[in-house]
């Protein structure tokens, strides 16, 4: 089996089994603010098991490609979305669960002004920005209990472009 990963572009359709893309395409919800603001209105669900929705700000080092993937985690306890605080694309790698343990990750990579909200208990890569610099508003669950799980793989998957 092949340890590289291709990098596909991130779609809705593509990303829906592992969270939401978070994007103002298309036509707004509604229309505020005296007709000057579209709103696009609960793109995303926030799922915890108990707790409540914090926001926090995350400023991450900038990765090059191609990228040595050897761990992948997942939060049991809430969803988590990442909302860049700037046009820059940053990677996002994701895996299926295979019985308790992450199945062959996928990597895709945003478009400016695109965000991500991953599901509950979904294996992910950590935060992976490809420019500086790396700042990101994080929603995710604040409470107490064990919220963490990584897996680290035997071998490093290669995470490449095309």
């Amino acid at each position: 089996m092949s340890r590289d990963i291709v990098i596909a572009p991130l779609t809705a359709d593509a990303f829906a089994p592992f969270g939401e893309v978070l994007e103002a395409t298309g036509a707004p919800d509604k229309i505020i603010n005296q007709g000057l603001c579209g709103r696009f209105h609960d793109r995303a669900r926030l799922d915890f098991t108990d707790g409540r929705a914090g926001i926090s700000l995350f400023k991450s080092e900038a990765r090059r490609l191609p990228y040595l993937l050897d761990m992948v985690e997942r939060h049991p306890l809430g969803s988590q979305a990442f909302l860049p605080m700037s046009f820059d694309p940053f990677l996002v790698i994701v895996a299926s669960d295979a019985d308790g343990r992450p199945g062959r990750p996928m990597a895709f990579r945003t478009e400016p002004g695109q965000g991500i909200n991953i599901a509950r208990n979904t294996w992910h890569g950590v935060l992976t920005p490809l420019q500086a610099p790396g700042l990101f508003a994080v929603i995710d669950r604040i409470g107490e209990g064990a919220n963490l799980e990584e897996y680290w793989f035997d071998q490093p998957f290669t995470v490449r472009d095309a």
